[in-house]
């Protein structure tokens, strides 16, 4: 349960709403109310600095949408109105391909859009958008002041990405503990997954490029350490051998030291008796001795050649090494020691791990020219037509009824023809069956509770179940319709849950109708677009590695790279695959595509782990590529894809 949330949810829509109506003013409180109730529903779990970008970017779009809907629907009638909207969505929607805050923004761009014009409000488009964005920056402001639980312990500003880096720790652990195991390829998932969460939390907006202080510092060089640990577990996972159970022991001690801040305490060693073992004991060593500096990356000499922190908590030990005739004996490790602490500036492992924390976080800068090629692209031209095409047609139908809420039904439709919340059918159907629940339940309490005090109390109640709905679509619309129900009430208007009702199911059949008609160009852009961007990132991956290049920074960055656009490609597939047959038949083949390339790029790595080792690949690893690099061709080929670059099939 996030009671975090939960609680800036209960203190966002409510205590504005109430505020505004205790001084009169209760329109500029349904405005404030609905910046917070959508900021609510962006407010997902992460750090401090990524809920400014992921709530704040969403709500100026918002109150640009406000701004433009509400002159527009001042000042021109039915058709040209419509035509305004459907650019709109037409833009909203092309942008929206690019990312999910991207999404976030575009959705409320088009909401705000539709509630400026057809909300009657006495106050102009430019205070609606200023208490709209009010509304926004009042979530922010809880969001950086309120600590998250356990959190005052330590230093309560990073404890999401305190949270991230050591869930990095724990999915190397996992993966470890699966290597030979059927598990094994899940694990490297979830490590994924784990190391985009703990990379946006660290590299999210900021006022400087570099950390500014002492515990950010520590975070960035514990992520740092994590990389090569990851690479070693990726490549022993892709050997397939059953690992002892000590080899996952390391990275899980790491994981609680970076949650409660104490020292580590001696870290097994594992046996060195492969590449993939020699790997994974150098980044152990590599991340005890971070550990054991906090975090500073000194770069200089070890005094004497000794191991950093002698027998002190934290450094990298064996366990029960000194025993006669165990593998794992300190005699095993004296050549890596010497190796690493002649001169820690000069290897590459620290190198890597120093460049890293300082300024390799921030993988894919903003980049006009790949903004433009996203939103332009087959991707962003079937997201915005789809869009622009539901969204003008569902502004048309509602002024064509005169209804007085005319707005609610392109601002339903919005949520609904969103590829990225799920199948097409299935949006729909939760869709209604939450609205006709919430339409039912605050039906129910308006014919009992005190206005308006019982109202702004709902509307509290309401903000603080959004967290908790956002997991099921259909419970977070039961919700929404419920608060937005009472801010309509409270506004001033009468109790509209059967219009509400009528306006969904509408919307409903206008997107199902549409989402299932052919469209120009060819079906299933989005997941074309970033198969296409994964297949370039594994090609440069591979390029790096055998290149022989020996900048561990740039090599983990291009690895993470590689791995991000996968799972976004991933999930792309996932989510078109669950449409009904006359959908996903446009995308078939395409998980097919994606598995070779996780394949590829996790041979890559386990390419990389012994060329660092040996210098040479062994027969296994060439051939293993070259029958890769030949699936792809075939697999890209009956997908309907073009042919990959061909310098990838040439490496």
């Amino acid at each position: 349960m996030p009671w975090n949330a939960v609680v800036r949810g209960a203190l966002a829509a409510g205590p504005l709403l109430l505020a505004a109506v205790l001084a009169g003013r209760e329109s500029v409180g349904v405005m404030a109310a609905l910046g917070a109730m959508l900021a609510g529903i962006n407010d997902r779990p992460g750090s401090r600095r990524t809920a400014v970008h992921r709530i704040g970017v969403p709500g100026l779009a918002g109150a640009a949408g406000l701004v433009v809907g509400t002159y527009a629907g001042e000042g021109l009638g039915a058709v040209p109105l419509t035509l305004i909207l459907t650019a709109l969505g037409l833009l909203a929607g092309a942008v929206s391909a690019v990312g999910p805050v991207s999404s976030g923004a575009g959705t409320q761009l088009l909401v705000a859009a539709a509630i400026g014009a057809g909300m009657p409000l006495p106050e102009p488009g430019w205070q609606r958008a200023l208490f709209f964005l009010a509304g926004a920056a009042w979530l922010i402001a809880l969001r950086l002041a309120l600590p998250t639980p356990g959190a005052l312990a330590h230093d309560f500003r990073f404890d999401g990405e305190r949270v991230a880096v050591a869930d990095v720790y724990d999915a190397i652990a996992e993966l470890l503990a699966a290597a030979g195991g059927e598990q094994a390829g899940a694990r490297r998932a979830a490590l994924t997954a784990a190391l985009d969460h703990a990379q946006d939390a660290l590299a999210g907006p900021r006022l400087r490029r570099y950390a500014s202080s002492s515990a950010e510092r520590r975070l960035r060089a514990q992520y740092a350490a994590a990389l090569p640990l990851a690479e070693a577990a990726t490549a022993l996972a892709w050997a397939g051998d059953a690992l002892p159970a000590r080899t996952a022991e390391g990275p899980r001690r790491l994981a609680v030291a970076v949650r409660t801040g104490e020292p580590c305490g001696p870290l097994p060693a594992p046996a060195r008796s492969v590449p993939g073992l020699r790997a994974l004991d150098d980044a152990l060593l590599h991340a005890a001795e971070t550990f054991d500096r906090g975090g500073k990356q000194t770069g200089g000499k070890q005094t004497g050649g000794k191991q950093t922190g002698g027998g002190k908590p934290g450094s990298r030990q064996e366990i029960d090494g000194k025993k006669a005739g165990d593998e794992h004996g300190a005699a095993l490790h004296s050549d890596v020691d010497a190796a690493l602490h002649s001169g820690a500036g000069t290897n590459p492992l620290d190198r890597g791990a120093r460049q890293t924390a300082h300024k390799g976080l921030r993988l894919r800068p903003f980049r006009t020219k790949a903004l433009l090629r996203t939103v332009t692209g087959p991707g962003g031209r079937e997201y915005g037509f789809r869009v622009a095409l539901c969204y003008g047609a569902s502004a048309a139908v509602a002024q064509a009824l005169h209804h007085v809420h005319w707005y609610w039904l392109p601002a339903t439709a919005v949520f609904l023809v969103k590829p990225d919340l799920g199948p097409l059918v299935s949006r729909v159907l939760n869709r209604a069956a939450g609205t006709v629940l919430g339409a039912l339940v605050f039906a129910g309490f308006a014919a009992v509770l005190p206005r308006p005090e019982g109202l702004i109390a709902l509307v509290a109640i309401s903000g603080a179940l959004i967290p908790v709905a956002t997991r099921h679509f259909a419970a977070q619309t039961a919700v929404v319709t419920v608060l937005v129900l009472a801010l309509v009430m409270v506004g001033g208007e009468p109790e509209a849950s059967w219009s509400r009702i009528g306006e969904t199911l509408l919307a409903c059949a206008i997107v199902l109708i549409v989402g299932h008609l052919p469209a120009p160009g060819q079906r299933g852009g989005n997941v074309r677009a970033r198969l296409d961007a994964a297949t370039d990132a594994a090609h440069a991956y591979l390029t790096h590695v055998l290149s022989g290049a020996d900048d561990r920074a740039a090599r983990w960055a291009l690895r993470r790279e590689a791995y991000r656009k996968l799972a976004e490609a991933r999930a792309a597939i996932d989510r078109a695959a669950a449409e009904l047959p006359t959908l996903a038949r446009h995308t078939e083949g395409t998980d097919e595509v994606a598995a070779t390339l996780e394949r590829l790029v996790d041979t890559t790595t386990a390419c990389a782990v012994h060329l660092d080792d040996t210098g040479r690949l062994t027969p296994r690893h060439t051939e293993r590529l070259a029958t890769l690099l030949d699936e792809l061709v075939e697999q890209r080929e009956r997908a309907g894809l073009a042919d990959p670059p061909a310098d990838l099939l040439s490496a």
